[in-house]
């Protein structure tokens, strides 16, 4: 699990096994990340991590609460339905849709990742 902070909230995420959630745990080892996110198509906050980490692609259906990786370096949290070629790092736990949905509001903010 790793800590994912949104405007003072913490929301834990249970990673994937592989090695894009693995690598994203030796990254935070280092320390908390801060990640600006903004709104993609409706369905999902994106931003960059400071560096690139290991692919885990393949066709996968996602949904609200899902945290993915994109091309390597985006760091996706999902608020509505997708499907595509993504690495899943992992799943938000323990929230309802309405409270995530509510946490992330609309437009950009900062994202902290920490372990």
């Amino acid at each position: 699990m790793i800590n994912l902070t949104i405007n003072s909230k913490v929301l834990q995420v249970e990673l994937e096994n592989n090695s894009s959630a693995q690598a994203l745990i030796e990254l935070l080892k280092k320390g908390p990340i801060e990640i600006s996110m903004n709104d993609y198509a409706g369905m999902e906050k994106v931003g960059n991590l400071p560096t690139k980490l290991p692919r885990n692609d393949k066709p996968i259906n996602v949904g609200w609460g899902d945290v993915i990786l994109y091309q390597g370096r985006a760091f996706v949290i999902y608020y509505e339905h997708n499907s595509w070629n993504f690495t899943k790092l992992g799943k938000i736990v323990n929230i309802s849709r309405d409270a995530l949905t509510s946490i992330l509001g609309r437009g950009s903010l900062i994202a902290t990742l920490s372990l």
